[in-house]
């Protein structure tokens, strides 16, 4: 079992800062922003700091394919209005030419929301709702296509992350994922990441084995295990099925450790990026070495 676990660290001060706040809590992955994630405009990345970075990443012994950079929050590739659509289209490619300047090889985002408003009371609701997800779901398939196109000297993969289905946030049920994926055009740029907070909320039981291998068998099918590139690693406050986004620290929620445990035991997450964001960064180095402790011989 070759697992490599860290947490979403703090890039304050620099990007360079983020190799060595995750070497201090022994980790062999992290997540960064690569940017101010709440706001739209950065300064370029300069060559100081891009260098420091890499001295510093070399340091660590981390490599590129561990880390799981994310995109800022204000982003959404599926938004109804087409001028601010356009401005997430622009500040998606920037934030891919970011990771391709830093040399990672992946860029994680929560696909979109369609903000649209139904009252359940409206006799259409389900049918509506089906409408409006299905054409957001091609406007973010079309946001990704064009942010390919623009970095077609890139490597850098779009990875999509899982949600819980909070609001009219999309890209909670597998099929989702499924239809994004099937309308990008090269597949080899596209990828997934598992939120376990996110996938438990959204109904998805991975608590005992035999939930656990039905939800991963589910994803097989549906998404296919060839597009996962990365895990976020969390517990969750809600109950399942909620459709609620609140992080736990492990063991503390309502998932469990066992779950954990399954995963670090599973072959098939080998070799990605399993990153923490769970809610109490004091004891992230705590959460890393009891994950490791999990893995049978």
């Amino acid at each position: 079992m070759t697992k490599f676990v860290g947490a979403h660290v703090s890039a304050s001060g620099g990007v360079d800062n983020a190799p060595l706040n995750a070497m201090a809590i022994g980790a062999k992955a992290f997540a960064l922003f690569t940017k101010n994630q709440r706001q739209w405009v950065a300064k370029p990345l300069e060559t100081k700091t891009i260098d420091a970075f890499h001295q510093n990443l070399e340091k660590s012994g981390i490599l590129p394919k561990h880390i799981l950079p994310h995109d800022s929050y204000l982003i959404n590739l599926g938004h109804p209005e087409v001028e601010k659509l356009e401005k997430s289209r622009e500040a998606f490619i920037d934030e891919l030419e970011r990771c391709r300047i830093l040399g990672l090889d992946r860029l994680n985002f929560h696909p979109g929301s369609h903000l649209t408003k139904i009252p359940k009371k409206d006799p259409e609701y389900h049918d509506k709702l089906i409408h409006a997800e299905l054409q957001c779901l091609d406007v973010i398939a079309e946001s990704l296509n064009r942010a390919i196109e623009a970095t077609k000297d890139s490597n850098v993969k779009l990875v999509i992350e899982n949600t819980a289905g909070q609001g009219s946030n999309l890209g909670y049920k597998f099929e989702h994922l499924a239809h994004i994926i099937d309308k990008v055009e090269d597949k080899r740029r596209v990828g997934v990441c598992i939120d376990t907070c996110h996938m438990f909320t959204a109904g998805y039981d991975i608590r005992t084995k035999e939930t656990y291998d039905e939800t991963w068998n589910a994803f097989d099918k549906v998404v296919g295990r060839e597009y996962l590139m990365g895990m976020h690693i969390n517990d969750s406050k809600p109950k399942l099925g909620s459709r609620v986004d609140r992080h736990d620290s492990l063991g503390q929620g309502e998932i469990g450790w066992d779950a954990f445990k399954f995963i670090m035991n599973d072959s098939r997450m080998d070799d990605i990026p399993l990153v923490l964001e769970t809610i109490d960064e004091s004891i992230w180095a705590q959460e890393i070495n009891a994950l490791y402790t999990f893995i049978e011989d």
